[in-house]
C-alpha cells in the first residue's frame, strides 16, 4: 500500500509540471494564452471575409483560416481596411455633394405660369428655324463682315428669342386645350394670362404684342371678345388663334387655324403651305410682288369639300403680311399674297410677319361686327381735346399700351369704365385708329397661318417656327 500511494504521487506531480510549449511561451494580456490570441484573431478574420470579402470562394477562407498568424499582423490589416473605407466613405460624400450642386432643369407646369427665364436659366433663348438665302446671296453665309455684324445685334435677336419661346410654349398649351364649348372670353384670356406669366409682363419691357385674335368662320381677322360676349367655340367652327408677344418692342406675330372636324383639313393645308411658301420666297433684295405670286399659284392649288360642294381655297387679296417695327405691329411695308402690287424690296435687318388667309368665299373682306381693337396712332400730330374724359383716356392708352395696339377688354383691366365716347372722340380726332372684324361672305370658311421672320445678314430665321407648325 506504501508503494502504490508513492507511485500516484509521482503521477501527480508530473501532470501539474508545465509542458514545454508553455514554458517557452509566456502568457499575454489578462492571461490569456498565444493561442487564445490566434483562435480570437481567426474569429476576426471571418467576420471580415464575412462583411467586407463576402464574394471570396470557399477555399481562400479556409486557406486563411489554417495559415499562421504572426503576432500584431491581424491589427494592422484592421487598420488598413478602415483606411481604405474612410476613404471610400469620403470619395461617395464628394459624389453625392457634386450631384447635389447640380441643378435641376425648371420644368413648365400646366397650365404654363413659369417664366422662360426660370428655365433658361443662362438667358440664352433658342433659335428659330435658319433658311439659307437664294444663290445670289448664298455668298452672305460665309462672309465675315456680315458675320461680325450679326454678332453685334445679338442681344436684339436674343430678345426676339424669348418672345418666339414664350408663343411657342403658350400656344402648344392652347391647342392641346381649347375645346369645344369653351367660350371666346375663356379662351382669350387663358392665352392672355399665359403669355403674361411666361413673358413676365412688365410695362414697355416685356407684354403682350397686341389683343388675341379668335375670328370664327367667315370673320378672318381682328375678332377679340369685348365684355359680356357670350360667343362659345363650336364643333364646326374654324378658328383663327392670333396673338403676338414682345421684349423690348420686338413684337412676333404668329398664328394659326383650329378645327375640330376634318372636313376643314384641306383649307388648313393650303394656307400653311402658302404661308410657307411665302417664307421660303422672302429674302433680301426680294420684290414683294414676286411672294405675292408665289403665295397665290400655291394656295389655288388646293380644293376643300364642305356638304357635297367643292371649293378653290381663295387667298385674301386685300388681306396681306406686313413689316413689324419696334412698337409697332404693322410697319412700313406690306407682303401681299396675290400676284401684282408692291416692287418694293425687302432689306437686311428687317422683320416680317409672313401671313396668308385662304377663304371658301369671295377672297375679299369688309369690315362688320362690333369693334374691339384700337391702337394710337404712331405719328399722331397734337390735337387739342375738348373733353377731359378723352384727355384722362389718352393718358391712360400713353401710359399702359404707347402705341402697341390694345381692347376694350385690355382698358377694363386698367380700370377704365364708361369710356366709350371718349374713345370715339379720341378715334374721330385721329389719335387712335379703330380695327373693325374684317369678314367674308357670310357661310364662308377662312383659314389663316403666320410666322415672324427676320432678314439677318448671314441667314433668314423663322423665329416662331415650332414642331407645330
Amino acid at each position: 500500500m506504501a508503494e502504490l500511494s508513492a507511485e500516484l504521487k509521482e503521477k501527480v506531480a508530473i501532470s501539474e509540471q508545465p509542458t514545454v510549449e508553455q514554458q517557452q511561451s509566456p502568457a499575454g494580456e489578462n492571461g490569456a494564452t498565444p493561442a487564445s490570441t490566434s483562435s480570437k484573431n481567426k474569429n476576426k478574420k471571418k467576420k471580415k471575409s464575412s462583411g467586407a470579402a463576402a464574394d471570396k470562394p470557399e477555399t481562400e477562407e479556409k486557406d486563411a483560416e489554417n495559415a499562421p498568424v504572426k503576432e500584431g499582423e491581424d491589427d494592422d490589416e484592421e487598420d488598413d481596411d478602415d483606411d481604405e473605407n474612410a476613404a471610400g466613405a469620403t470619395k461617395t460624400a464628394t459624389k453625392k455633394k457634386k450631384k447635389n450642386k447640380k441643378k435641376k432643369k425648371t420644368a413648365q407646369t400646366e397650365p404654363p405660369t413659369v417664366p422662360v427665364s426660370k428655365i433658361f436659366g443662362n438667358k440664352i433663348y433658342p433659335e428659330g428655324e435658319i433658311c439659307q438665302y437664294n444663290e445670289e446671296n448664298l455668298w452672305r453665309t460665309t462672309n465675315e463682315e456680315k458675320r461680325a455684324l450679326e454678332r453685334q445685334t445679338f442681344d436684339q435677336y436674343n430678345d426676339v428669342r424669348r418672345a418666339a419661346e414664350v408663343h411657342r410654349q403658350v400656344r402648344q398649351y392652347a391647342k392641346r386645350t381649347i375645346k369645344p364649348g369653351m367660350s371666346m372670353i375663356e379662351i382669350v384670356e387663358m392665352i392672355e394670362n399665359g403669355t403674361r406669366n411666361l413673358v413676365e409682363a412688365n410695362g414697355f419691357e416685356s407684354g403682350i404684342g397686341f389683343p388675341t385674335g379668335c375670328s370664327l368662320n367667315h370673320c378672318a381677322a381682328h375678332y377679340t371678345p369685348n365684355a359680356g360676349d357670350k360667343t362659345v367655340l363650336q364643333y364646326e367652327d374654324v378658328c383663327k388663334i392670333d396673338f403676338g408677344v414682345h421684349v423690348g418692342g420686338r413684337i412676333i406675330d404668329s398664328a394659326f387655324t383650329l378645327t375640330f372636324d376634318p372636313v376643314y383639313d384641306n383649307l388648313l393645308a393650303g394656307v400653311k403651305d402658302a404661308t410657307n411658301t411665302g417664307i421660303r420666297e422672302a429674302g433680301i433684295d426680294v420684290r414683294l410682288c414676286d411672294i405675292g405670286a408665289a403665295i397665290q399659284e400655291v394656295m389655288e392649288s388646293y380644293e376643300v369639300e364642305i356638304e357635297g360642294k367643292t371649293y378653290q381655297v381663295k387667298p385674301i387679296r386685300n388681306l396681306n403680311g406686313h413689316s413689324i417695327d419696334p412698337y409697332k405691329i404693322h410697319g412700313g411695308k406690306s407682303v401681299p399674297i396675290v400676284k401684282g402690287g408692291d416692287q418694293t424690296k425687302m432689306e437686311e435687318g428687317e422683320y416680317f410677319a409672313i401671313e396668308t388667309f385662304g377663304s371658301t368665299g369671295r377672297g375679299f373682306v369688309h369690315e362688320d361686327m362690333e369693334c374691339s381693337h384700337y391702337a394710337r396712332v404712331y405719328d399722331a400730330p397734337h390735337v387739342p381735346l375738348r373733353l377731359p374724359r378723352a384727355k384722362t383716356l389718352l393718358n391712360t392708352i400713353n401710359r399702359e399700351f404707347g402705341t402697341l395696339p390694345f381692347c376694350r377688354r385690355y382698358l377694363d383691366r386698367t380700370g377704365e369704365q364708361k369710356y366709350i365716347i371718349a374713345l370715339r372722340n379720341l378715334v374721330e380726332a385721329g389719335i387712335v385708329d379703330e380695327y373693325p372684324p374684317l369678314v367674308d361672305t357670310r357661310g364662308s370658311f377662312t383659314a389663316q397661318y403666320e410666322h415672324t421672320i427676320v432678314l439677318k445678314p448671314t441667314c433668314k430665321e423663322v423665329l416662331s417656327r415650332g414642331d407645330d407648325y
